[in-house]
């Protein structure tokens, strides 16, 4: 966002319906550590992204992969075998937000740190 976004009330209207639709995919409590661990592994199987994401049940990771697959995040890919194996990947538009969660990664770092001093400050 630019000063001269700022200074047009439309355009920034418009700006806030578009990071209020980009938040929307993304909210809830465990879609974004879904994301994270189908980045880190490229391809990835339910089981292990049971065991990866510490406290998530088997119902609430069945719903965010589905909401996630829904709004083209994600791919299922299931293969025809006994017993069958059901892995996912990222979509490209899912790619896409690489360098989002990176510089999320980024700022909570420094918010962190900035924390961690601030209560120094204070103790």
């Amino acid at each position: 966002m630019n000063e001269e976004t700022i200074a047009n009330p439309k355009t920034l209207n418009v700006m806030t319906c578009r990071v209020e639709d980009g938040l929307e995919v993304l909210s809830g409590k465990w879609k974004l550590k879904i994301l994270m661990q189908i980045f880190k592994n490229p391809t990835v199987r339910f089981s292990v992204l049971q065991r990866a994401i510490p406290g998530i049940t088997q119902k609430m990771l069945t719903k965010n992969l589905r909401e996630l697959e829904a709004e083209d995040l994600i791919k299922r890919v299931v293969y025809p075998t006994v017993p069958p194996k059901v892995e996912y990947c990222l979509t490209e538009h899912g790619k896409e937000l690489a360098p989002i969660l990176d510089q999320l990664h980024y700022f909570g770092l420094k918010y962190r740190a900035y924390l961690e001093q601030k209560n120094r400050g204070e103790e």
